[in-house]
């Protein structure tokens, strides 16, 4: 009698894109640990701005602590696997990259010309968070398991800025700098829509202003008594 085929929850499937990047999470920060490649792969605002700008990619794979690297990886493969099989993959890893190096750009604008300073950052935890956030904010108000209790999906965004907020309260805001601009990305991304959803909406919103703007100068015609039914007079 042949035995029945256990089913595997599909974030355990090591195929999907997040799931690459979870291992990339945990190789990446075991490289950090050496010193020469603790210099290359974080991120310096400094040495971006002198040219090393590969660790706007590689700074998202790097994470200094052993919790850091654990939990980040965890999160990025489930939830981030889940993300993918109802956005796909094109999607999902232009999102998951795409918005944590627009952060780390930002952050690298702030801290070298605004605030005139150089620190290194590690991304791990800023890619979990944006996919994170991400995830509840695609399921909205439909609920969703969360340590096996049923919330919403807001609610559920809500607590990845939680852990945002309360990072930044016990170990500096500008640790968590980019960390809270990837999450503000992504909730402009999720409620307002893409760039060019956004200008679709302006053309749009701009179109309606000319329609009314030359609907001022219209005037009614009023019918003439005297004008049979079928008259073609008032045909403009």
């Amino acid at each position: 009698m042949p035995t029945a085929r256990v089913r595997r929850p599909a974030w355990l499937s090591a195929r999907s894109t997040d799931a690459k990047l979870a291992i990339a999470i945990i190789g990446c920060s075991l490289l950090a640990t050496l010193p020469l490649a603790r210099r290359f792969l974080p991120l310096s605002p400094g040495l971006v701005t002198s040219g090393w700008i590969w660790q706007l990619l590689t700074y998202q794979f790097v994470s200094f602590y052993a919790l850091g690297v654990l939990f980040d990886a965890l999160i990025v493969w489930q939830i981030g696997t889940a993300l993918e099989s109802s956005w796909g993959t094109r999607r999902t890893l232009g999102l998951t990259l795409g918005i944590p190096a627009i952060a780390w750009a930002l952050t690298v604008v702030i801290c070298a010309f605004l605030l005139h300073i150089d620190t290194i950052f590690s991304g791990a935890e800023v890619l979990a968070s944006t996919v994170w956030v991400a995830y509840g904010l695609a399921h909205g108000r439909s609920q969703i398991s969360f340590w096996g209790f049923p919330i919403s999906g807001n609610l559920f965004a809500g607590i990845g800025v939680l852990f945002v907020v309360l990072n930044g309260a016990f170990s500096g805001w500008l640790g968590v700098l980019p960390d809270a601009l990837a999450v503000a990305i992504t909730i402009g991304y999720l409620r307002l829509g893409s760039p060019r959803n956004l200008l679709l909406r302006f053309q749009s919103w701009r179109f309606r202003r000319q329609l009314k703007a030359r609907s001022t100068h219209l005037k009614l015609i009023v019918k003439d008594r005297n004008t049979r039914d079928d008259s073609d007079r008032y045909l403009h």
